[in-house]
């Protein structure tokens, strides 16, 4: 078992990328701030290239088929569907706890009267008594293990009490850091923009030219943490820990040796040995595939029956506010 070989209450990795041609890479940007750059007390400028939160979501995709299920190397892994149908609504419309934002917390999903209270009842919640975390952890691993990996907030259920932060978190930083300022031009066939098509007038159609600021490093780190003391605290059986613990180190695997393009202009990949601390070494994604899908058949007993619990909701268009009507006021107005 992988956890018999943690040595300490966090295993973190550390893994060398670079651009996979040239040096140049694009960062995620943040409106009205664009790239995340800051300088230590050294001196040394630094880039956020991926944050937390985009890091999750990529780490939740390595398991994830194109249609929103989960992949059949982890069939049998818990977790919860909704298909969505009302009027005026596409045929076929399903997400799931693997695809949502929010996770359980989805109000697509929670927001189900039947599977609320269901799920009430087994974290033993009340919004005036104190709470059974024991128990909470337990009805979040039964029905949704990824929402217990990555965290969720069901800001929805009576007094938003339950928040579980993530076990696993990451990021990509560089540093000495240095900007590749470049730009180029929309060419159209008709540069004045004079010709346009009858059903689309909007200004799309003459040559725009662009800047773009690219960023050149001495080094591109990806980070992740693993909270093992986190998931020892949530009082599971030690299948449940173990199915965790060998989740969150295959989707680190999968996702640095598969799935680093994370923009057009910055595709990555790994070089070089990842570094481990709290753990002597780590396996490899055919290996960890193996550690995954002992524990799942292991944590039969502790997912819901079936383990993927598929809901059937209803769900309306919102209108479109009428500019001439301001009876409805709105939160934020």
């Amino acid at each position: 078992m992988i956890l018999d070989h943690c040595s300490s209450g966090r295993i973190l990795m550390e893994a060398d990328l670079v651009p996979m041609q040239g040096e140049r890479f694009q960062p995620t940007g943040f409106a009205d701030l664009g790239a995340a750059v800051y300088t230590l007390p050294s001196g040394k400028r630094m880039l956020l290239v991926e944050s937390a939160q985009s890091m999750a979501n990529r780490l939740e995709q390595t398991i994830i088929t194109p249609d929103g299920e989960v992949i059949p190397e982890l069939t049998g892994l818990s977790y919860v569907t909704a298909s969505l149908s009302g009027e005026n609504i596409t045929e076929g419309l399903c997400v799931s706890t693997l695809t949502e934002p929010h996770r359980l917390a989805s109000p697509f999903i929670i927001s189900d009267k039947a599977f609320q209270e269901k799920f009430r009842q087994e974290a033993a919640y009340s919004a005036k008594s104190r709470l059974n975390w024991k128990k909470i952890y337990a009805a979040l691993f039964k029905y949704d293990v990824n929402s217990l990996l990555h965290g969720v907030f069901l800001s929805t259920i009576d007094g938003g009490r339950i928040k579980s932060p993530r076990l696993i978190s990451a990021f990509i930083e560089a540093e000495n850091v240095r900007e590749a300022v470049s730009g180029g031009v929309k060419n159209s066939f008709d540069p004045t923009g004079t010709l346009r098509h009858a059903d689309c007038d909007k200004n799309v159609y003459s040559n725009v030219p662009y800047q773009r600021t690219e960023y050149t490093a001495e080094r591109i780190t990806a980070y992740f943490n693993l909270d093992v003391g986190g998931i020892r605290s949530t009082g599971l059986p030690v299948e449940a820990q173990e199915l965790l613990t060998s989740m969150a180190l295959y989707k680190v695997r999968r996702l640095l040796n598969n799935n680093l393009r994370l923009r057009t202009a910055c595709d990555l990949r790994l070089t070089g040995d990842i570094r481990l601390s709290g753990l002597d070494s780590l396996p490899s994604e055919a290996d960890l595939r193996v550690c995954v899908q002992r524990a799942i058949l292991d944590c039969n007993s502790l997912f819901a029956d079936p383990p993927v619990t598929r809901l059937t909701e209803s769900v309306i268009l919102k209108k479109e506010k009428d500019s001439g009507d301001d009876s409805d006021t709105g939160e934020n107005d």
